[in-house]
């Protein structure tokens, strides 16, 4: 599946105009094979492993063309910091997000994705994409507030 991101990748910025890079293979390699919830900050030292004359601005631009190709999403979450993520096609969850650690939890629920339809649909609403975030306090932090 990752080679087939980078395909997708190579088309969109084949279309932009833009050029295919080391520095961007790189980028989105190691992008494709992290977890999480990655800021410019935690993408850039891990790149930086794999290719140590990657630059900071070159990371930040590069996420933003994976946003805007499809291949990431960008979050923005209460901390005031952005994250990317990657999902394939058609994937969708949820998070529970830690105000004290910044843990932040993924979860699938198929109740919440029915109820959230019976209510869209109950005020003639056509959803198209949704985000649900919930705050609060981790297991670790619970009780420690």
């Amino acid at each position: 599946m990752v080679q087939e991101r980078i395909n997708e990748f190579a088309k969109y910025i084949e279309k932009k105009g833009l050029k295919t890079t080391q520095q961007r293979n790189d980028i989105i390699r190691t992008f494709l094979k992290s977890g999480g919830h990655l800021s410019v900050d935690d993408l850039h030292q891990k790149v930086k492993k794999v290719n140590p004359r990657v630059g900071y601005a070159t990371v930040y631009r590069t996420l933003k063309l994976l946003s805007e190709s499809g291949v990431a999403v960008e979050r923005h979450f209460d901390d005031g910091h952005t994250r990317y993520e990657h999902l394939e096609p058609e994937e969708h969850h949820d998070h529970l997000i830690c105000i004290k650690c910044g843990d932040i939890i993924e979860f699938e629920d198929k109740n919440i994705e029915s109820l959230q339809e019976k209510v869209a649909k109950k005020h003639g609403f056509r959803v198209v994409t949704h985000n649900l975030e919930m705050y609060g306090y981790c297991k670790k932090c619970n009780g420690n507030t």
